[in-house]
């Protein structure tokens, strides 16, 4: 497994990580995505560390802390041997601060998170999305206490806008907080919307993505074909109106170029997907999940070799979209302001 720098720290992470949604299954979203309990999830993780997959990717918010539980649970007795990443920021309850990223709100996020997952430290923690309604020195003030207190290592966000986390970059320096070196974004052959703006800046800022749904929200299985209905196992049911839309041409046009590069390589279509992502600028990790063990060991399979430039040619002009303004307009000036894809 190749390790990478996540950001600009001195903090290593695996190429692939496991994003643990499927743990819990609590709730009408959470049970569409699986309902992995404390024994499926330990062989799980198992199956991961003999591949060297060793982070660990939850939320508070995952069917209601329960995914941070069997989390814990799976992993009791080698804390040493995993990295540990978790989000808040969502309203967890009716509770009015429950909610935000306020001092009062992070700070108990924080607690109830190390207890659920039976640690007394937090390897790597997000905020799963932006507060316009906390000042952003007070956010990073919290969030500077909790790294002296040892209770976060690292700091990273999830779903900004580049300004959002600019702006939080430079109140950082300003005042000697720690950086966020973690962007948890989504990203995908059939998403990608990170390299207008979000992608540059992590260049220039010093921010790894953590990529989220790599498969387009479950869209690029191999599963999803023109003229066919979705498959009666298919997450898409119950959350397609949540997630990203797109025309259903786009989507095919670049489900065909995967079907053609799985023919070159002998790859499945989600091996092709992931091995692209691995391939961008900016990408610290890619979280691939699985409700059994059979699809995590055909995601382990998108390691250990890579696209040609060829290839991925094929796969950037099919996934290809028109830019919004600025953007576009920026593409005029590529000479002296270049694309970081391009």
């Amino acid at each position: 497994m190749e390790y990478r720098h996540l950001g600009a720290s001195g903090f290593t992470v695996p190429v692939l990580s496991f994003g643990t949604g499927t743990f819990g299954g609590k709730g009408e979203f959470f049970q569409a995505w699986g309902q992995t309990d404390v024994a499926e999830a330990r062989r799980l993780i198992d199956i991961c560390l003999e591949a060297g997959v060793t982070m660990f990717d939850t939320a508070d918010i995952y069917s209601r802390g329960a995914s941070e539980e069997v989390l814990g649970e799976a992993i009791k007795g080698r804390r040493d041997q995993v990295i540990l990443s978790t989000k808040a920021t969502f309203r967890f309850d009716d509770t009015p601060n429950n909610v935000g990223s306020s001092r009062f709100h992070l700070i108990r996020a924080v607690e109830n998170s190390l207890k659920r997952l039976g640690t007394d430290y937090i390897d790597l923690f997000q905020l799963h999305g932006f507060d316009a309604r906390t000042p952003v020195e007070e956010v990073l003030s919290t969030l500077d206490t909790l790294v002296r207190a040892g209770k976060i290592r690292y700091t990273g966000v999830s779903n900004f806008s580049g300004w959002h986390l600019m702006k939080s970059q430079a109140t950082a320096d300003r005042y000697g907080y720690p950086r966020y070196v973690a962007n948890q974004t989504y990203y995908s052959l059939i998403g990608r919307d990170y390299e207008w703006e979000l992608m540059p800046l992590g260049l220039d800022q010093g921010v790894g993505a953590v990529v989220w749904s790599p498969l387009g929200w479950g869209r690029l299985t191999g599963k999803i074909r023109r003229g066919q209905p979705l498959p009666a196992n298919s997450r898409l049911h119950k959350t397609a109106h949540l997630g990203p839309q797109m025309a259903e041409e786009y989507l095919f046009r670049v489900v065909d170029a995967l079907d053609e590069v799985a023919q070159e390589t002998g790859k499945t279509v989600p091996q092709i997907a992931l091995n692209w992502l691995l391939q961008r600028p900016t990408v610290s990790t890619v979280l691939i999940g699985a409700r059994d063990e059979a699809q995590l060991r055909a995601n382990l399979g998108a390691v250990g070799w890579n696209l040609t430039a060829d290839q991925v040619a094929k796969l950037d002009a099919a996934s290809k979209v028109d830019r919004p303004y600025p953007y576009w307009h920026q593409q005029g000036f590529a000479e002296r302001n270049p694309a970081p894809t391009e």
